[in-house]
């Protein structure tokens, strides 16, 4: 029998960082929690049976600094470090650093990081895997002259990719060839910001795709299953803000097509660990058959796993911590089916209405909604503050349903009953997306957004006044409770010394 974990760092923040900690303390593993000066009086620390302090607000100055983290990983006598998503859970040297450290990092090995990091590597080693793509250049073009060449050969509309990182940075669609050098400096330049690599590629554009990606499962005993798929076409920016489990509009057979792929995927980069390989699945021929193409693998747990959990039973932050233990997956892909559909709608501190522009501040009131199929994953509660250095995310909210439109119903019930004041949020327009016609007759795309909605959609005046007044009642009832100061469950001493829950830790 594999030796259990006993102490696990998750080197994260926010809901991320609490959900993992629920599951290890379901399974007797101590927590450790990292923070930055802004995030002290955080959730996640007060969640922790310990936290320490690594560093300044910035990310680039405390949460991304591996060698602190694992210093942390040290001083609490740690088995290993979950990354959660974002920050460190993609990065080929920090799980080098771990592995000689002598702590398990709870992800894929480094070279499957490395591979699947890189999208070129990527397209290469999936071309070879026999795993369909979309017509692109496999290698980045080494010039605008080698990309004009390029497009002209895939046909326009093209895509200019960024090769390194994700996110919708570094990502020009191009129309025709007066556009593509103008293109292709402009996501060469946001590449070289956002990632320190300037090098893009080409990729034939889809028009009206679905974004659709599968998860999947791999022990360090060759055994791999995909846990079927998401839809996340609904997206803002390039990034998902709906997403759902499972996918309206995918067959059976085209089912089994996209997750053999995924599996196929997995094996291709020796694969350990969660992770999540995306498609794109073209609108349907004259026939009506659709054609899939690999689009990327996200090598770490994704933000909208909980509608895989729903539909699937299995609790992936627990899967991920047995397969780091060294077990086996227990179960074969015969064994896995998909019960009733899930819905997730991400709330953010985000004004809608000013194209979905980051708006932080104090959370004045935090009251999600209940009941029966609805969960709430939530990084912050009332009182709280949505800080300006990080993901505005104030939670994820899932609800379940025997039945797509069971599951629509549940979760529009829900968006109707959270109550949020002191910051914008993106709950007007989830409200929007479950109404919509489209979204409720699976009729829709990634262009959701843009063919849709408009502002004036969400009555911003109507809006505006149920703001007032909700701040209103609660500075004028509540602002006691509104105002109150979260004491910390870490802090440091007068003598320099670090206090957690647990002790006090000499620095």
């Amino acid at each position: 029998m594999p030796d259990r974990f006993r102490t696990v760092v998750v080197a994260n923040r926010g809901e991320i960082a609490v959900r993992v900690m629920r599951t290890c303390r379901e399974r007797g593993i101590r927590t450790v929690a990292v923070y930055s000066e802004a995030d002290a009086a955080a959730l996640h620390v007060r969640y922790a049976d310990e936290a320490y302090l690594v560093g300044p607000a910035p990310s680039s100055e405390s949460y991304l600094v591996m060698e602190r983290i694992l210093d942390v990983a040290r001083q609490s006598g740690a088995d290993a470090i979950h990354p959660g998503y974002g920050f460190l859970s993609e990065n080929a040297a920090f799980a080098e650093a771990c592995a000689e450290a002598g702590i398990t990092f709870i992800g894929p090995p480094p070279g499957a990081i490395r591979s699947m990091g890189d999208k070129t590597a990527a397209r290469a080693l999936m071309e070879k895997a026999g795993v369909p793509m979309a017509p692109g250049t496999v290698n980045a073009v080494g010039s605008t002259a080698e990309a004009v060449e390029a497009a002209n050969e895939i046909g326009y509309p093209v895509l200019i990719k960024a090769a390194a990182g994700g996110g919708g940075k570094g990502m020009r669609v191009v129309e025709s060839a007066g556009e593509i050098e103008r293109a292709v400096e402009v996501a060469q330049g946001e590449a070289r910001s956002a990632f320190g690599d300037e090098r893009v590629f080409v990729e034939k554009y889809l028009v009206g795709p679905r974004h659709i990606e599968f998860q999947i499962l791999a022990d360090g005993h060759g055994n791999v299953v995909h846990l079927f798929e998401r839809e996340c076409s609904i997206q803002r920016r390039h990034q998902k803000v709906i997403e759902e489990a499972p996918s309206a509009v995918l067959t059976p057979e085209l089912r089994a097509a996209m997750g053999e792929a995924a599996v196929e995927a997995a094996r291709a980069c020796d694969y350990v660990g969660a992770g999540t390989v995306e498609f794109l699945i073209d609108s349907p021929d004259a026939s009506g058959r659709r054609s899939f193409y690999f689009l990327e693998m996200n090598t770490r747990l994704q933000v909208e796993h909980p509608v895989t959990e729903w539909v699937t039973g299995l609790d992936l932050v627990a899967e991920q911590l047995r397969i780091a233990e060294g077990e086996k997956l227990g179960y074969t892909q015969d064994d896995l089916a998909i019960n009733g559909h899930a819905v997730e709608a991400r709330v953010y501190a985000e004004d809608v209405a000013a194209g979905f522009l980051p708006a932080p501040g104090p959370l004045l009131r935090h009251a999600p909604p209940s009941g029966f199929g609805v969960r709430v994953d939530a990084g912050v509660e009332q009182g709280d503050q949505i800080p300006i250095h990080y993901d505005p995310m104030v939670s994820k909210l899932t609800a379940w349903g025997r039945t797509r439109g069971e599951a629509i119903g549940r979760m529009d019930r829900a968006l109707s009953e959270y109550d949020v004041a002191g910051v914008e949020t993106t709950i007007p327009f989830c409200r929007f997306v479950m109404q919509h016609e489209a979204f409720r007759s699976g009729d829709f795309d990634t262009g959701f957004v843009k063919d849709y909605f408009t502002p004036e959609a969400l009555h911003p005046e109507d809006a505006g006044l149920e703001r007032a007044v909700a701040v209103a009642a609660v500075l004028l009832g509540q602002e006691g409770e509104s105002k109150r100061a979260v004491e910390p469950s870490s802090g440091t001493g007068e003598d320099g010394s670090r206090w957690t829950r647990r002790r006090w830790q000499p620095v």
